[in-house]
């Protein structure tokens, strides 16, 4: 199985509530939910019961000790590399030519002498 989604399954676990497990992952709702029924099709089971009160399913329950120790047993997820502030700045690919004003000539033509 996925540790993400073992990781992400016992955190809703814990907290019993979907938006707050998302927000202590950092991760957006409807990621959590996808990645729940993700796992859910892994199993076979459903692993929640989502009328009213959001509550673990037996088939829930057994699996939550397992996901804590493959959790445990798997290594330590690797940390991101730190991504320098600033860079090259970019000029906007705007026409940058001033609005057309009805009656006056525009302003990126010349005026034709005779």
């Amino acid at each position: 199985m996925n540790i993400i989604l073992l990781r992400r399954f016992v955190a809703v676990a814990e907290e019993l509530h979907f938006p707050r497990a998302a927000d202590a992952l950092g991760i957006p709702l409807a990621s959590l939910y996808s990645s729940i029924e993700k796992l859910e099709a892994e199993v076979g089971h459903p692993l929640f019961t989502r009328q009213g009160e959001t509550q673990l399913t037996r088939v829930g329950v057994l699996l939550l000790d397992e996901a804590r120790a493959e959790i445990a047993a798997a290594p330590a997820p690797a940390e991101k590399p730190a991504v320098k502030a600033g860079g090259k700045a970019k000029a906007s690919k705007g026409k940058g030519r001033a609005p057309i004003v009805k009656g006056k000539p525009k302003p990126y033509k010349k005026r034709q002498g005779r």
